[in-house]
């Protein structure tokens, strides 16, 4: 059961991958029994590749996951948060590029009114 590529995970469906995920969770739990009881050395080894299988399998799972809701959320204004871009607490904080060049009407006309003088410069 142990022992296979994630290309291959990827082309099946969820419920092949859910009862995969079972019976590698089972086999992990036999070979805990047989590591408690004492079993082959071969039987000790084999646990960190279930292990592995299993975080495959499980990874395999969340990216199709994700996959499908970023179809079904494509194009609407709001995103869930675990499909947001992660970046960094102080980025996702900043103001955008449009609210950092808002001006308050105030300004604008003071703009308007005091255009920046322009000088001609001998070469």
């Amino acid at each position: 059961m142990v022992g296979f590529k994630v290309h291959e995970l990827r082309t099946k469906s969820k419920g092949d991958l859910l009862s995969q995920l079972k019976e590698l969770k089972t086999e992990l739990a036999a070979l805990r029994v047989a590591k408690v009881t004492g079993g082959a050395p071969n039987k000790l080894s084999k646990i960190k590749e279930v292990r592995l299988s299993i975080a495959q399998v499980l990874t395999v799972i969340r990216q199709n996951q994700l996959k499908n809701l970023r179809e079904a959320f494509n194009g609407k204004k709001y995103l869930p948060l675990d499909l947001r871009p992660k970046k960094t607490r102080a980025i996702r904080r900043k103001l955008t590029t449009h609210e950092s060049s808002a001006k308050t009407s105030k300004q604008a006309k003071k703009d308007a009114y005091f255009p920046p003088r322009k000088y001609a410069i001998k070469a």
